[in-house]
């Protein structure tokens, strides 16, 4: 059999790690069980701007989709035939994140919409347990689209108790027939000489197999049934199959260069590992290994790969750089948003699994910045990539990008690839998901600060949660807590913060020390209703700055990055398709439906003095706006001292370096610049060059 040059460097790290046991002798367990358990969905629903966001997603662009867009609407699976690529993935990615933001919000036109879809799915399962229109036909069957359809569907069980008979037995049938195939030397996994689609195709999935195993650890931890050998058989199976990403996140293996300065053949050798979308997903990768294998040396390849993909293709905000495929820390490479959303999901579930405080804070990071900078404040547009350094966005005249389009950056429908703009909703509803943990039998833990409700059950009692809080934009949260057992409360402190008080109106209850690692505090709290007032310190100035590269800074305030600010000159028109860059047929789309050009309207070429920052919180009790990350429109913000630089552009289209700090000299006289929260900031400079003025 010959096989492309592609295909070849897929097998390298497909095949080269050894499959780990797993059992764990002399206990009996079948999983190692999560540092922190989440919550059903549905037990946690969002408070103050939190709810805000997600009901303006629900009322935007990702909430309408099954109205109007043709591969949600018209997708093969419910009988249509629209369908942006083989992999048959759209309508997945739809039920991955609709079915999380209509039960957050317990929306029921949502909720409708997703009942609708999934029960055509469940009633049109193929004769051998197949999940989805592919048929045998020509050896198409790719179990890809199934991992994150299954992500979803489980999400649904746990809210829904109606479903939980039809989906885990479509899961259960499916799963054996998955065994037969996977068996069959990786069917539908892997190619094989004589399928018709391509063996790139099959890249998705062997490269973001640890989803399926979410989904297929789950069924363990819930209902296994009769099949826990055969899931746990898959498991091992899949793990054989795919791509090893313990083996990847290895000193020599991993690429620590720019992207751009390493050999073409580095990208079609190591492919799998390279794709940013990827790569997000496969940060929680050796987290879900790990407890599958009980391999506790994936603990430090889990830390390896987090701190590496953000030490040498990280951006300020908290994403990964990767215009396509990694890139290297260059502010004009972009962010896709498929990136951001699943950064904050693989994060948020290392931090439950494993419980390290660091996870914690990286996914508020991605949550409060990289996310927001790419969804304009309405929903109904977003970018396919976002640069730490756009002062404006167009169509360029050339892509400074690996493999994005000139019109990449914009915000619009489908600016570039569809794929996130089927995928983009997921990224706060699963933000709010992992914001409340258990630790234990008797311990309920505040994991992602943020403003909330939560109700479940502790220590065998009723517990009902109100937090109230500006949080990341102000350091106060206030919890009115009511229950009838008594239990041990937990709030997550964060790494950058200087000092915390927690305090109880039940003066006989003391707080207990911070605990390092998982960055937790913890008060007991007795039946009845007592409020908690928690209050984060930082650093007196209200601002502290972390080094980038080329002589540049990023200035932060609390979890927000804080980004020169570049008022814009809008305009707009009707969207355009992806592929052809047409308008869409007028009366195929919701009139609120746009694409933008968003041209500067300052000079963005400035650096600025950083010992002149002032921090201004626009007063404590200044109200946030709705929706929250309009463009300019949050009222804290900062003022530096800067000047105009020489700055040349790159290829001619975006900025590119600044010149070295010992080059740079003023063009004229000094003037104020005011810096923004990044996410609120469409237009920006985040990565700033510094001048003694």
């Amino acid at each position: 059999m010959r096989l492309t040059d592609l295909w070849k460097g897929i097998l390298v790290l497909s095949t080269s790690t050894a499959t780990f046991a797993t059992t764990n002798e002399g206990t009996g367990s079948v999983l190692v069980p999560f540092a922190l358990d989440p919550l059903s969905l549905g037990s946690i629903t969002p408070n103050g701007w939190l709810r805000t966001e997600l009901e303006t997603s629900a009322a935007g662009l990702g909430g309408h989709l099954f109205d109007f867009w043709s591969f949600v609407a018209n997708s093969s699976w419910i009988g249509g035939d629209s369908e942006y690529s083989d992999l048959n993935e759209a309508l997945p990615y739809w039920v991955n994140a609709m079915v999380p933001l209509s039960y957050t919000l317990q929306d029921e036109r949502l909720k409708s919409n997703v009942h609708y879809v999934v029960q055509t799915i469940l009633d049109r399962i193929q004769p051998d347990g197949w999940i989805g229109p592919e048929t045998l036909v020509g050896g198409k069957r790719m179990i890809w689209a199934r991992t994150l359809l299954f992500l979803g569907l489980t999400n649904l069980v746990e809210a829904n108790a109606t479903y939980e008979k039809p989906i885990v037995d479509a899961l259960h049938r499916f799963n054996g027939l998955m065994n037969t195939m996977l068996k069959n030397n990786g069917t539908g996994m892997i190619w094989h000489e004589g399928d018709k689609l391509s063996p790139s195709d099959y890249v998705w999935f062997m490269s973001r197999a640890e989803d399926m195993l979410v989904s297929l650890q789950w069924l363990i931890d819930h209902y296994p049934g009769n099949q826990t050998d055969i899931l746990k058989e898959n498991i091992d199976l899949i793990h054989h199959f795919g791509s090893k990403w313990e083996a990847w996140y290895t000193n020599g293996t991993y690429v620590t260069q720019d992207l751009y300065d390493v050999p073409a053949s580095v990208t079609t050798d190591q492919w799998p590992f390279l794709h940013g979308v990827t790569v997000a997903e496969g940060l929680k990768a050796a987290a879900v290994l790990r407890r599958s294998t009980f391999n506790d040396s994936l603990l430090e390849t889990a830390k390896n790969g987090v701190d590496w993909t953000f030490a040498y293709h990280g951006a300020a905000s908290g994403t990964i750089l990767a215009d396509e495929r990694l890139a290297g820390v260059n502010p004009y490479y972009g962010s896709e948003l498929c990136t951001d959303v699943e950064t904050i999901y693989s994060l948020a579930y290392n931090y439950l699994a494993i419980g390290d405080n660091d996870y914690a804070d990286r996914t508020e990071r991605a949550a409060f910045n990289a996310l927001p900078a790419a969804i304009s404040g309405d929903w109904w547009s977003h970018q396919y990539m976002t640069e730490p350094n756009q002062p404006y966005s167009k169509n360029l005249s050339s892509t400074p990008f690996w493999n994005v389009n000139t019109v990449g950056q914009t915000f619009g429908l489908e600016p570039n690839y569809p794929c996130c703009t089927v995928n983009h909703p997921q990224g706060y509803p699963k933000f709010t998901m992992y914001s409340w943990l258990k630790k234990g039998d008797a311990g309920l833990v505040h994991a992602l600060l943020s403003p909330s409700h939560v109700k479940t059950q502790v220590a065998g009692g009723n517990v009902d949660i109100d937090c109230q809080t500006d949080y990341p934009f102000r350091n106060v949260l206030t919890y009115t807590i009511t229950t009838d057992k008594a239990f041990d409360f937990y709030v997550r402190v964060p790494g950058w913060a200087t000092g915390n008080t927690l305090s109880s109106s039940d003066k006989g209850q003391q707080a207990g020390e911070l605990d390092p690692e998982s960055g937790l505090r913890g008060i007991h709290v007795l039946p009845g209703t007592t409020t908690i007032k928690y209050n984060i310190d930082e650093v007196s100035s209200k601002f502290r700055t972390e080094p980038r590269a080329n002589d540049t800074i990023a200035v932060y305030q609390g979890p927000l990055l804080y980004a020169i600010y570049i008022p814009p000159v809008v305009s707009s028109g009707p969207p355009k398709l992806y592929d052809t860059q047409q308008p869409f047929t007028p009366g195929t789309y919701p009139p609120e439906a746009h694409d933008y050009q968003m041209l500067n309207n300052t000079e963005w070429n400035v650096a600025i003095d950083p010992s002149t920052i002032t921090y201004y919180d626009g007063g404590e009790d200044t109200a946030l706006p709705q929706p929250t990350w309009d463009d300019g429109q949050l009222p804290m913000y900062m003022t530096a001292k800067a000047c105009l630089i020489d700055w040349p552009l790159f290829r001619g289209s975006v900025p590119g370096w600044p010149i070295l700090k010992g080059d740079r000299k003023c063009l004229g006289d000094a003037f104020n610049v005011t810096l923004r929260p990044y996410g609120s900031a469409k237009l920006h400079m985040a990565e700033i060059p510094t001048i003694d003025l």
